[in-house]
């Protein structure tokens, strides 16, 4: 197994930084955009090739392994190998002109992440993370950095598109917002795992938000020596078709389960 996540660092994280690439060069010279469903999701012509760049790298090097991308779908046999390729993570930032975006694939064996790749394309940065041997940013090893202690803190969130509508997720929402310091949202769920496996930010709160981006912040964040939970506390790990996720520094644990619960006792109590 180690040869392989070896040689699949190796592929995914070239293939990362060639359609960060792709998506930098459109991104500063122009491109085509649509809408990609009813839900006004946008779709450009960066997302298609920077897809394509990192399909053939893997089909190239790993023909029998299962593959599920944002834009083409599911390919390939079903098996024990399955990659998850999201290849610009923050399309809608690209398309308004916001360069917070990047690229993530994620490499899963039976169920559970093992390679994490983020590409953060306009600072240059490729985060890795391998299960058991920690997290890198451009072959420098680092862990979440301890904050000071703070009576407020700034939450990341993150939640699915088909619950845009779901009241208990906007109650739970405004109930963080009113109880932080800030609640920040930045279209593209990858650079927030980043921030906070830097340490830059106290916690992310993500509500049933599975999809190809998800996995390779998980990991990162695990590796850095974050926890990651469920809404009950319990740890999470592997994969999850509909997952309600707590992650943190190990310090900010109990103050953040404490702000999600109080919220989501505030929404039973209606």
């Amino acid at each position: 197994m180690e040869q392989i996540l070896t040689l699949a660092e190796e592929v995914a994280a070239q293939a990362a930084k060639a359609a960060g690439a792709v998506a930098r060069n459109l991104f500063q010279r122009g491109f085509k955009v649509e809408e990609k469903d009813e839900s006004g999701d946008l779709l450009t012509e960066a997302d298609l090739l920077a897809e394509q760049v990192i399909l053939h790298s893997i089909r190239g090097m790993f023909p029998e392994h299962q593959i599920r991308s944002e834009e083409s779908g599911w390919s390939g046999v079903e098996g024990d190998w399955l990659w998850l390729v999201d290849p610009l993570d923050g399309t809608n930032n690209f398309a308004v002109g916001m360069p917070l975006f990047g690229v993530s694939i994620t490499l899963i064996y039976r169920g559970m992440p093992m390679l994490g790749i983020i590409y953060d394309t306009m600072q240059d940065k490729l985060y890795t993370a391998r299960r058991s041997a920690g997290a890198v940013c451009n072959e420098t090893v680092f862990r979440i950095q301890e904050k000071p202690a703070s009576k407020r803190m700034t939450i990341g969130w993150i939640q699915g598109h088909q619950v845009q509508q779901d009241n208990r997720a906007s109650r739970l929402r405004l109930h963080i917002e009113q109880n932080s310091k800030r609640l920040l949202r930045l279209w593209a769920p990858t650079l927030q795992w980043v921030m906070l496996a830097r340490g830059q930010i106290d916690g992310i709160v993500l509500y049933n938000s599975e999809g190809d981006d998800l996995y390779s912040g998980l990991l990162l964040v695990q590796e850095a020596g974050g926890v990651v939970m469920d809404f009950d506390g319990n740890p999470f790990d592997g994969m999850n078709a509909e997952p309600y996720i707590i992650a943190c520094p190990p310090d900010r644990k109990e103050a953040l389960l404490q702000l999600v619960r109080s919220g989501l006792q505030a929404e039973a109590a209606l």
